[in-house]
């Protein structure tokens, strides 16, 4: 039989690159699989941790009895009214951290990327202080509603400033630099021109858990929940990115359309994230680059890995800040800061090594 008439039984051959990426081995994905299993297990783990651990340590029998045979106790008034709200809340803020971080760094092909890129946490940071300072508010709630409008309005700006539809991943960096550059001045002149609220601002601008009650997160909840599934529909066409523009619009990628969206969603986590417990920096940094060695640059289990442990992260950081220096507390915040330091410091100088 002649390779014409093979050809023409067996049609055109399979395309290749690209347009057709080989599927990962079975092994491979059960693999993925194995470590996001693990990583609910792992998550499991520290929220029972963070929920028997503090200035006063609670046996988890005990735990277990406040959760569901509530009796009034004093342990069961810690359990339920301090740890778990606060427990509840830093898985939500962590998964939605770690998403907007993964999100950030697959938008700009850039993997030195964090969610404050792109002025988002400086925006709401601006909006929340001045809402404490010049508007007055005092209530968690009303934190959220100035929190996500200027992340918003943060999110455009840096998309105008970036050049909208014909905007470039450097032009968005850049932009997104300037602003918080602007913004992180005008929330620092503001606390010092106020010194009344400056105490609550500062409690608040460092990141942190303590004192978060329950009905935030009811408020919150739409917002978190639009972001991450935003984020997750977003996987496939942020695939075709990485390989770059030119690559991506060969595919079919509609990039503007992806970059607002991608916006949107960084949007909607970090602000809903940071009205909730505060601007807490590096979790959307250090989680991709944890996890990117087990489920690879495929964004479609990237992203979920991202969700299950960078809760493990935040509440890990949170429980450290509780022990270290007893009966007080770091803040969240300040243990993110540093670890997030040290791995941004180790990057960075990995990357001028490579470059030699």
């Amino acid at each position: 039989m002649t390779a014409t008439a093979t050809a023409a039984r067996t049609g055109p051959p399979a395309p290749s690159g690209p347009e057709a990426p080989a599927a990962p081995p079975a092994g491979r994905r059960v693999l993925r699989a194995g470590g996001l299993l693990l990583g609910a297990v792992l998550l499991a783990a520290v929220v029972l941790a963070s929920i028997a651990v503090g200035a006063k340590a609670i046996p988890l029998d005990q735990v277990w009895h406040a959760l569901f045979g509530w009796t009034g106790t004093a342990d069961d008034r810690i359990v339920r009214e301090l740890r778990l709200p606060r427990t509840v809340l830093g898985v939500a803020a962590g998964a939605a951290l770690g998403l907007a971080g993964a999100v950030m760094q697959a938008l700009t092909r850039n993997p030195l990327a964090d969610p404050g890129l792109l002025g988002v946490n400086a925006g709401a940071s601006a909006a929340v202080v001045t809402a404490i300072s010049v508007l007055g508010v005092t209530s968690f709630t009303g934190y959220l509603w100035f929190a996500l409008a200027g992340a918003g309005v943060a999110a455009v700006l840096v998309n105008a400033l970036g050049g909208s539809r014909a905007a470039t991943p450097v032009r968005l960096a850049l932009a997104g630099t300037a602003v918080n550059a602007a913004l992180f001045g005008y929330v620092n002149g503001l606390q010092l021109s106020d010194l009344g609220a400056l105490e609550t601002m500062r409690h608040w601008s460092v990141g942190t858990l303590a004192g978060r009650r329950g009905d935030l997160l009811p408020a919150a909840l739409p917002f978190l929940l639009a972001g991450a599934v935003l984020a997750l529909t977003l996987a496939r066409p942020l695939n075709a990115v990485a390989l770059g523009e030119d690559t991506a619009r060969s595919l079919g990628a509609r990039l503007g359309r992806t970059r607002v969206l991608s916006i949107a969603a960084i949007t909607l986590l970090s602000g809903a994230a940071t009205a909730v417990c505060g601007p807490i920096g590096f979790i959307g940094l250090m989680i991709p680059h944890a996890v990117r060695a087990f489920c690879g640059p495929d964004n479609r289990w990237l992203f979920p890995y991202c969700a299950v442990f960078a809760p493990v992260l935040l509440l890990g950081s949170d429980i450290v800040g509780r022990v270290l220096v007893p009966p007080a507390e770091i803040e969240v915040g300040v243990v993110t800061a540093f670890c997030g330091g040290l791995l941004f410091i180790h990057l960075v100088r990995r990357r001028k090594v490579a470059q030699l």
